[in-house]
């Protein structure tokens, strides 16, 4: 999202997507490849027929659940 749309800011997305700007700085940092350790490769949904901006969000919805999953606990 952040990518898609001429203008955003991080700080605009984040807030439509709910999360922090910093979780949002990092997913971009990991999607861009700067950051070993990376939790989803938007490449793979790529390959599989998507594009850049599903991709992205699949990342980041796939984070969310596993952030969601840390706080909340077993």
């Amino acid at each position: 999202m952040y990518r898609s749309r001429p203008g955003a800011t991080i700080k605009s997305v984040a807030g439509d997507l709910g999360v922090n700007t910093e979780t949002l700085r990092n997913w971009i940092r990991a999607a861009d490849g700067r950051r070993s350790g990376a939790h989803s490769s938007p490449s793979a949904v790529v390959l599989a027929g998507g594009n850049a901006v599903e991709a992205e969000l699949a990342a980041a919805r796939k984070r969310i659940r596993e952030l969601e999953e840390e706080r909340d606990g077993p």
